[in-house]
């Protein structure tokens, strides 16, 4: 995309691999698109319907800069009443997204050259975020030998002087990964000793099938230490409402509301009113949710491992399956192109994910578990699979 008018960062002509993946979806007519983790789940009538009176009675302007103070309060309600953790309104920011939230997150921390140590296979936006944020990326990389645990020994040889901050997400995108207790402690640890900040992506929360989640920022001495980046879009299938929101120090929280200011300005109103009744909701409208996805992730588990040439880890979190397939001979961009082309089964290469995901293909168990029926039906037909 070399041009004149464009940015010479830009010239490189690469798509990023969500966006292309909206693209390859619409190559045959009958895909079974398993790429993006978009829940087909629609949002609770609960949120849905509380939003629009409170549209009707006029919550259709700006909010406070950093977010609305009722959703605020609930916000803070949430973390008391789950983790009995008590985070200051000071401490909170609403934005537009997570991804929002990283963004805001990364331009309030990073000076130019300033590292950031991501552990892959990560969820593929943050590079891009931290090269915005005049930022460096550092990868960690992590293997299935580990269930794609952070290997604490191997992270510390990668923090130098220009160390800033640790990024974590679990439960993992697109592992579907949770991170162990002692791992996250041995992470604190880390912090504390070279005086780091951590990034904590918390945005599959709902989504632990064995252990409770346990946020990052509760850990002993890591309140100060901790960037919590937050969304509605997973837990409450709320992906188009675009609403998150950062929990963090209070002057990293005045730095994000000086970048946001000039970004947005405000979340959504309408969103931010939906968030409330989503939080005040939650033992009612979770359950369900993340009991049928909890169901797919389990029967597609299973179907992957009972085909020969692939393998999977057990169902741990998220709805992210991250699916070995070294035993095909192929690269992750063949195996996706295969599949696509003989099942009309859409995948993410692994690759997409960092290096690491090299011989992995994702995919997202946002379908229907008729469809998922459908989708590894059609997988069974393909002898490379099954030879």
């Amino acid at each position: 995309m070399k041009n004149k008018f464009v940015a010479k960062r830009y010239w490189k002509d690469e798509s990023p691999a969500m966006s292309a993946m909206d693209q390859l979806a619409k190559k045959y007519d009958d895909v079974i698109d398993l790429s993006l983790g978009d829940p087909d789940l629609i949002t609770n009538k609960i949120i849905i319907e509380h939003a629009y009176k409170d549209m009707l009675k006029g919550h259709t302007k700006y909010t406070d800069f950093r977010g609305d103070p009722e959703l605020r309060a609930e916000i803070a309600n949430y973390y008391q009443e789950e983790y009995g953790y008590t985070v200051d309104d000071t401490e909170i920011h609403v934005t537009a997204s997570a991804t929002h939230a990283m963004f805001l997150a990364f331009c309030a921390i990073l000076d130019p050259g300033d590292e950031v140590i991501i552990h892959a296979p990560y969820f593929s936006y943050y590079t891009e975020q931290i090269t915005f944020a005049g930022g460096v990326s550092v990868i960690l990389d992590c293997y299935e030998t580990e269930e794609f645990q952070i290997n604490v020994e191997r992270l510390e040889n990668l923090i130098t002087e220009r160390t800033k901050a640790i990024v974590i997400n679990t439960p993992n995108n697109p592992t579907g990964i949770c991170m162990s207790r002692s791992t996250l402690e041995g992470i604190a640890a880390l912090a504390e000793q070279y005086d780091l900040l951590v990034v904590a992506d918390d945005i599959y929360t709902a989504f632990c099938y064995s252990d409770p989640f346990l946020p990052f920022t509760t850990l002993p001495n890591m309140r100060q230490r901790t960037i919590t980046l937050n969304s509605f879009s997973k837990d409450y299938t709320m992906t188009g409402w675009r609403v998150g929101h950062v929990i963090a120090p209070p002057a990293i929280i005045q730095a994000i509301n000086k970048v946001n200011d000039a970004v947005i300005f405000t979340a959504p109103s309408i969103s931010q009113r939906g968030a409330i009744y989503a939080l005040r909701n939650r033992k009612v409208i979770q359950p369900p949710m993340v009991a049928e996805y909890k169901k797919r992730m389990l029967y597609a588990a299973e179907r992957i491992n009972g085909i020969k040439n692939l393998s999977v880890l057990p169902p741990a979190g998220t709805f992210y399956l991250f699916v070995n397939i070294k035993q095909l001979g192929l690269t992750s961009d063949e195996t996706g192109t295969f599949l696509l082309d003989k099942a009309h089964v859409l995948t993410v290469p692994g690759n997409s994910f960092g290096d690491c995901g090299e011989g992995y293909v994702r995919i997202a168990c946002t379908k229907d578990i008729s469809v998922l029926k459908e989708a590894f039906d059609r997988l069974e037909n393909i002898k490379l699979l099954t030879e």
